[in-house]
């Protein structure tokens, strides 16, 4: 019986572990926030995640934290008048009531600007990152540092400025 239960425990460990990297907060779900490892001299590194709404009304992410880095920032890419993309700091951004809003490469993110803890950011390694929302409240993900991003994931074309 003993042998049945421990296999039946390592069997079901990796589904336990994958589950852990999805979070909750009110309506909120939060999936799967990762970051590139940050190579040796770039000044700053980027973060994302899927948060999906399941509520009926919108909420809004207000900023972000992490003790990494004093100046976390929520960040865009947007497009200039001549066409070009550019990435620029947004004050906050909306989580549309039944939707997904998805921070990847190209497209919203957060960025870590100066991190002080720079060997928490090689592949493999984790770190701390709180999501403040106007109405589920605050939250802190692990970051997972990878390599590459995740296969389901946009290229990342662009993970630090």
């Amino acid at each position: 019986m003993l042998e049945r239960t421990l296999m039946l425990a390592a069997l079901l460990l990796p589904g336990a572990y994958a589950n852990a990297h999805e979070y909750t907060v009110g309506d909120l779900h939060i999936a799967h926030p990762w970051s590139l490892a940050l190579p040796p001299n770039a000044p700053n590194v980027a973060a994302y995640f899927v948060v999906h709404n399941n509520g009926k009304a919108d909420d809004r992410l207000l900023g972000v934290d992490s003790p990494i880095s004093d100046d976390a920032q929520l960040h865009e890419h947007a497009q200039t008048s001549g066409g070009t993309m550019k990435m620029q700091q947004v004050p906050s951004v909306t989580v549309p009531a039944g939707k997904d809003l998805t921070f990847a490469p190209g497209a919203y993110h957060v960025m870590l600007m100066q991190p002080k803890e720079r060997s928490l950011l090689s592949d493999g390694k984790r770190f701390p990152l709180t999501l403040h929302f106007e109405k589920a409240g605050d939250i802190t993900v692990d970051v997972a540092v990878q390599k590459q991003p995740p296969t389901d994931q946009p290229q990342a074309h662009e993970h630090a400025h």
